[in-house]
């Protein structure tokens, strides 16, 4: 039987790309980004109290869905789908579709002045930090699916493995004291490989807990079960982790321990609460689950682009922040519903083909 939570809770992660790159924009912790406008310090906050569960929750998502895949597919057919579904839409994407967030950034920060192929150029011979946010290159926002699909090989032989085994990971016999533990995890293999702030070590930790623990019937259970305890610990992490960076906290091991623990209290805290509460179907879920992977595919382009115009359109704040917000999420989805309709290009961006027969 299908869970649909999972769905809704990935669903969930994607909505809050709009809010989380909007909100970079007006960010006041020093990151660069593509387009900036006024720094704004509760916007900035919003984005450090997600980011730590956010985006290693849809890891630990990834993790929990490649359990249920690998039961019905061999091995062979999971790569397949990885390389279809993940690689060749990064390939289609750093050619197509990233290239104009460094050529704005390059126009806003550094006064480019050439055209947009011209910096093409620029883009694929100019490397630096792989931010693009000089003008050079960079997979920007495609990082997680270039990390999702490095992880998807990684972790493929131990999974194959694993499935073969007699014996398997008894969920019954895992207390909470023993799986609240396990943030020790990502906080040891969070120094793996990690390139521009973002670790594949990190993220592959979440994706093999989702594989090996999350998975489990009698684990979710668990969770939906003390999913109020969990939701306030959550919560409290959230509240600590802002005052610690709000008061000059926002480094050293103190730093680092607290964000792995809000990191799997998040997942813990969200994946409960989703059992209990969003466990449904509706008109809505099926649009947009399978809209879910090419909305964040288009969305980071598309809000530059936006934000490149309305910071220059209105020095109001309020007005910047609910143009990018809204016109991006409007014009992804539009574009969404163009592409679906093209063989080729659902080929290009991993998108289900809309049935034009009903």
């Amino acid at each position: 039987m299908r869970k649909y939570y999972i769905d809704n809770i990935r669903i969930l992660c994607i909505f809050l790309l709009f809010p989380f790159h909007t909100c970079m924009v007006f960010n006041t912790f020093n990151e660069p980004f593509y387009v900036f406008s006024t720094p704004v310090t509760v916007l900035s906050q919003f984005n450090i109290i997600i980011y730590p569960w956010w985006m290693a929750l849809l890891f630990a998502i990834a993790g929990i869905s490649s359990s249920y895949a690998l039961k019905k597919r061999s091995g062979k057919e999971y790569l397949k789908e990885r390389v279809f579904k993940l690689l060749i839409p990064l390939l289609f994407g750093i050619v197509l579709i990233i290239p104009v967030q460094s050529y704005l950034a390059d126009m806003f920060h550094n006064g480019y002045s050439g055209g947009y192929f011209e910096h093409y150029i620029v883009f694929f011979t100019k490397l630096t930090d792989l931010t693009g946010y000089d003008g050079g290159f960079t997979p920007a926002h495609t990082w997680f699916v270039l990390y999702l699909f490095v992880i998807s090989i990684i972790a493929l032989p131990l999974m194959l493995w694993y499935n073969k085994r007699n014996k398997k990971i008894d969920g019954g016999k895992i207390k909470m004291p023993t799986l609240l533990s396990m943030f020790l995890v990502i906080l040891l293999m969070t120094p793996i490989i990690e390139l521009s702030g973002k670790s594949v070590g990190e993220f592959l930790a979440c994706f093999l807990l989702g594989f090996f623990l999350l998975s489990l019937e009698e684990v979710q259970d668990k969770l939906a079960k003390y999913r109020w305890i969990l939701g306030v610990s959550w919560i409290i992490l959230m509240a600590i982790r802002s005052f610690m960076q709000l008061n000059n906290i926002g480094h050293g091991l103190i730093w680092d321990i607290e964000q792995r623990m809000l990191t799997w209290i998040g997942i813990l805290a969200i994946l409960g609460l989703g059992k209990t509460y969003l466990n449904f179907n509706n008109k809505f879920t099926q649009y947009f689950s399978p809209a879910a992977f090419p909305i964040y595919f288009f969305h980071q382009s598309i809000l530059v682009i936006v934000a490149f115009y309305a910071v220059r359109y209105t020095k109001l704040v309020s007005t910047q922040f609910a143009l990018i917000l809204l016109l991006s999420f409007i014009i992804t989805l539009l574009c969404y519903e163009i592409l679906r309709r093209f063989s080729v290009t659902c080929f290009m961006f991993g998108i289900k083909k809309k049935n034009t027969n009903g």
